[in-house]
Order: structure tokens, then sequence, then C-alpha cells
């Protein structure tokens, strides 16, 4: 890693990506911290770089905005070496089924936005022959089910992106990573009981996002147990699974 590294975080204002930030930083990266919200941001920013005495900068980005992502990456000072994708809304199923504008908002922040700028990035990383991606899908996108087939829908298409975007810019020495995370403790389930041999820690999410990287993995299920679990469903015959209130 070059002392000069840059990694890019869009949506960095969720845990696994604040956890990221610091794995990053404690490796010697310079941090850029992009998100909607960057008041909360700077605070994260100035510990890295007291911490950890690299650059840490925050930006503003909005993933909906799609006209103003180009711009976005070519005002970055520094072009980042690897780039870590890490928004994502999720509304209830029930609310997105009745109103089209909820659905909306999922297809347009967690498809639509991701493919926006990485896409720019993309082209920038493909020409000079070298980087990485990072893209944070779900398991909800292995198999759409009744629970939440509008997310889930919204996370299949975004795993089906990486894996084109992995086959066009493999030729050019840089890796996509695809991460399905599974149940993780953060803000936003802090409310939900969730099982324990199922549930990562943030820590444990930017641990294996890391290593992942280094080891030019293409998919990882962060506890293993994921594969497993999701294999079950995805091969469950139709007959036995509509039986099932997943």
């Amino acid at each position: 890693m070059n002392d000069n590294s840059w990694l890019l975080i869009v949506g960095a204002n969720s845990d696994i990506a604040i956890s990221a930030a610091y794995r990053y930083a404690k490796a010697g990266y310079n941090i850029y911290l992009a998100s909607r919200n960057t008041e909360s941001l700077n605070i994260i920013a100035g510990d890295i770089k007291i911490r950890f005495n690299v650059n840490s900068e925050v930006i503003y980005f909005d993933a909906c905005k799609f006209d103003q992502h180009p711009m976005f990456y070519q005002n970055l000072k520094v072009k980042p070496q690897g780039v870590l994708l890490a928004f994502g809304i999720m509304h209830d199923q029930q609310d997105a089924q009745k109103d089209f504008c909820v659905t909306r908002e999922m297809i347009d922040t967690n498809f639509s936005g991701s493919v926006s700028i990485l896409e720019a990035i993309a082209s920038d990383f493909e020409k000079r022959g070298s980087g990485f991606i990072i893209g944070i899908t779900s398991v909800a996108g292995d198999r759409g089910r009744m629970s939440n087939y509008i997310y889930g829908a919204t996370k299949a298409a975004f795993t089906a992106y990486l894996q084109g975007l992995r086959h066009r810019l493999i030729k050019s020495n840089i890796n996509v990573l695809t991460v399905k995370p599974g149940y993780v403790e953060t803000k936003m389930t802090k409310d939900i009981t969730l099982p324990k041999t199922l549930t990562s820690k943030p820590n444990d999410v930017s641990n294996a996002i890391f290593k992942a990287v280094i080891n030019k993995r293409s998919t990882i299920y962060v506890k293993p147990i994921w594969r497993l679990i999701m294999s079950i469903v995805i091969h469950m015959p139709d007959f036995i699974f509509h039986k099932t209130k997943l």
C-alpha cells in the first residue's frame, strides 16, 4: 500500500462504514468519508487523523442525486485506491407494497445510486489499471421471500451488477468484492432481538472485508453459516418453500 493511498467510503455514517474507516486507517490508508450527514462525520474524521496519523476528509454525497456523481468523483483531490459502497435503505415490506414511493426510494438508493457512482469510479480505475471496489449487499437478495422481497430485489439487482462489474474489471487488475453481512448489531437493529449465532458486530464485518480484499475474494458471507443457510433457502423446492413464512 502506497503512503498516499486513499479509501473512499460512500455511505460513511453506517456502523459498518465507520468500523471499516478505522480498520483501513490503522493500515495506513487516508480516508474519504462521504455522506449526506457530514456534521456527524467531522468528529470521526478528526479522531482518525489523531489516532492513526493519516488524512481524513468529510465530503457531502447524496446517493440519489445521480447527476452530481461524476462531478463528485472528479472533484476528489486524490483519486482513491479503493472504494467501499456502504449506503442503503430498508423500508417495511408492507409499507412498500402499499406505496410505490417507498419502493422507489429503495430502488433509487440501493440500486440506481450504487450503479451511478460505481460506474464513474470503475471507468477511472479501469484506465488506471488498479484499485478495488467493495459493495455491501445482503443475504436478502439470494432468494425473494414474502417478508422482504422488495428490499431483497434491490439487493439482488446490486449483487448481479457487482458480478458483471467484476467480470468486466478483472482483466484490468481490479477486484470487486461482494459482501453479504447477514445480521449485524448496529444502531438500526438495537431494538431487535437477533440470534447470536447468526449475528456479527461491525468490527467483524470490517475485518472480514479487509482480509477478503487482500486475498482478492469475490464474494463473502461474513459468518460462514449464512452461506449454508442461504444455500438451503435457494435450493428449497417451491412446494416446500411456499409453505414457509420466510
